[in-house]
């Protein structure tokens, strides 16, 4: 079970974006690398297409998962995660600052 998934509220822990937070729209386990809305922007030549216009874009850079971590729902601090079974046999994910559950996202 991952930690880090797709639709998850996450702050970036270091880099040139320390402290940004955004949501996580994709994970590539592989790589174990994330790709955060409106986080790591860089700029990229694109040629003109058929479907698409050339010129400089800017486009999310993937973050390594080591630099990110959860954000705590109850106060929007960087938080770890511990998993825990309910009694109706769930796992779940809980934010060990606040013992908060991290909503699913999915």
């Amino acid at each position: 079970m991952q930690r880090i998934r797709k639709g998850d509220r996450v702050v970036v822990l270091s880099g040139r974006d320390k402290g940004k937070k955004g949501e996580v729209f994709q994970v590539m386990p592989k790589e174990s690398r994330a790709l955060v809305r409106g986080v790591n922007m860089v700029r990229r030549h694109q040629r003109q297409t058929p479907q698409q216009e050339g010129g400089i874009i800017n486009k999310e850079a993937s973050i390594h998962l080591s630099n990110l971590a959860h954000e705590d729902p109850k106060d929007g601090k960087p938080t770890k995660i511990k998993f825990d079974v309910l009694p109706d046999g769930r796992k779940v994910r809980i934010a060990k600052r606040s013992g908060e559950q991290i909503p699913e996202t999915r």
